[in-house]
C-alpha cells in the first residue's frame, strides 16, 4: 500500500537521479511520469501508482520545494482534465500507452471537438458525420468554441455515425489527428479582443478505427465522462484560502482605501464568504473523487464558479470606477490559456461573461443539478425516441 512516506521516498529518489537544476525540463517530466509520480491515482505504468488521489499533494509539495519544473497545466488543461480521464476509462491498452505520457508532459496539446453551431446546449443534436470506410472513418462537419485548437496535436471528437437512431444513441467517440489535411482551424475573436477559441472545419478527415474510444454508437456514454471531468476541471481547481479572483478583489480593497464605501464593503464580505464556501465544497468534491468518477456534483461546482467569477469581477469594476473599465492589451492574439488573476480588472470582467457558457451553460447545469442531485421531475423531452434524421433543424 502506497502511503505518504513511500511517496516522499520515491520523490526523493527521482530528485536524486534527475536533479532539477541540471536536468532538461522535458527529461525530468518524462522521468516523473515513468516513476508513477505524475498522477499517483492512475495505474502503474501509466504515470501513477494506484495510490489515493489525495496523496498527489504530497508529491507536488516535495517537488515544488525542490524547484522541480511543472508541466504547465494552464496550457494543457484540456488534455489533463478531460482527455486523460476518458482515455483511462474507455481507451485500449495501446491507446493508453500511446497518448497518456506525451499528454501529461505537454509534448502533445489536446483540444475538444464537441460543440457545433447547431449543437451547443443540446450537444446530442450534433450533425458532424463519421462514415465507416474500411479500417477508417471519414469525418465531415464543423465544430465551434474549441479552446487551444490552434495549438493542439490531438482532439477528442464526437460525431454521428447512425442518423437513423435517436440523437443520443447514434454518436461515436474518436481521437482526431489535428494535423490531418482536412482539418482547418479559424480563430474566433472574443469580446476581450483575443481568440483563445476557434472554429474547426472537418472535410474528409480520416480517423483510423483504432482511434475510436468505446463502442460504436456509445459515444454519448463516453462523452459523459469527459463532460463531468470538464466541469470539475473548470469549477473545482484547488486554490488556497482567499485565492483566485476573490483574492485579487480583496487586495484591491486593501490597497485603495479612498474608494471604499459601506455598501461595497458589505458586498465584498458576502462574496468572500461565498468564495470560501465554494472552495471548501470543492475540497469535499475532490475527496469524493478519490473513490471514483465525478458525478453531477461537478455541475454544481461549475455553476458556483461561473456565478462567483461574474459577481466578483463586476464588484471589482464598480469599486475601481474608471480604472476598472479598461485594460492595456485589447489586441488580437491567440493565447495559450486564460489568466483571470494576472490581468486587469476590465479583462477579468469581460472574460468572465463566458464562464456561464463554456463547459456547459448554466441553464443546462441547473437542469442536471435539479434532476440528478435533487431528484426533481425532469423536463418533458419529446425528441428522446425520434430518429435524429427526423428532428427539425
Amino acid at each position: 500500500m502506497t502511503d505518504a512516506a513511500d511517496l516522499r521516498r520515491r520523490t526523493a529518489d527521482l530528485l536524486a537521479a534527475h536533479p532539477p537544476a541540471t536536468t532538461d525540463r522535458l527529461d525530468f517530466l518524462r522521468a516523473r511520469f515513468d516513476a508513477g509520480l505524475a498522477w499517483v491515482h492512475f495505474p502503474e505504468g501509466l504515470g501513477g501508482l494506484d495510490a489515493p488521489r489525495s496523496l498527489q499533494a504530497v508529491v507536488d509539495a516535495e517537488l515544488a520545494a525542490a524547484g522541480a519544473p511543472g508541466n504547465d497545466p494552464g496550457r494543457i488543461g484540456i488534455g489533463l482534465g478531460m482527455a486523460a480521464p476518458t482515455i483511462l476509462r474507455f481507451g485500449t491498452d495501446e491507446q493508453k500507452q500511446r497518448f497518456l505520457r506525451p499528454l501529461w508532459t505537454g509534448e502533445e496539446v489536446w483540444c475538444q471537438l464537441f460543440s457545433e453551431p447547431g449543437a451547443g446546449s443540446d450537444l446530442a443534436a450534433l450533425a458532424t458525420r463519421a462514415v465507416r470506410d474500411g479500417e477508417d472513418w471519414v469525418v465531415d462537419g464543423q465544430k465551434v468554441w474549441t479552446s487551444s485548437a490552434h495549438l493542439a496535436r490531438w482532439a477528442i471528437l464526437i460525431a454521428r455515425t447512425d442518423p437513423d437512431l435517436p440523437k443520443h444513441r447514434g454518436i461515436t467517440y474518436f481521437v482526431c489527428d489535428m494535423t490531418d489535411p482536412g482539418v482547418e482551424v479559424r480563430p474566433l475573436r472574443q469580446i476581450t479582443g483575443e481568440a483563445e477559441f476557434n472554429e474547426v472545419f472537418l472535410t474528409g478527415v480520416r480517423i483510423p478505427d483504432a482511434h475510436r474510444l468505446g463502442e460504436v454508437g456509445e459515444g454519448w456514454k463516453v462523452a459523459q465522462t469527459t463532460l463531468m471531468n470538464e466541469r470539475v476541471a473548470i469549477g473545482g481547481n484547488r486554490i488556497p484560502r482567499e485565492g483566485g479572483m476573490i483574492g485579487v478583489a480583496a487586495a484591491d480593497w486593501r490597497a485603495r482605501p479612498e474608494l471604499r464605501t459601506h455598501d461595497l464593503h458589505q458586498r465584498l464580505l458576502t462574496l468572500w464568504v461565498d468564495a470560501e464556501v465554494a472552495r471548501l465544497t470543492g475540497e469535499r468534491l475532490r475527496q469524493q473523487l478519490t473513490k471514483g468518477q465525478p458525478g453531477p456534483e461537478g455541475s454544481g461546482m461549475k455553476l458556483a464558479f461561473a456565478r462567483l467569477a461574474q459577481d466578483i469581477s463586476g464588484w471589482e469594476v464598480e469599486f475601481l470606477a474608471e480604472d476598472g473599465l479598461t485594460y492595456d492589451d485589447w489586441t488580437m492574439r491567440r493565447p495559450d490559456g486564460v489568466d483571470f488573476t494576472g490581468r486587469e480588472a476590465g479583462y477579468r470582467y469581460l472574460r468572465a461573461k463566458g464562464n456561464s457558457i463554456e463547459g456547459g451553460t448554466s441553464e443546462v447545469l441547473l437542469n442536471i443539478v435539479a434532476e440528478r442531485v435533487l431528484g426533481l421531475p425532469p423536463e418533458p423531452r419529446t425528441d428522446k425516441d425520434v430518429a435524429w434524421k427526423d428532428l427539425p433543424r
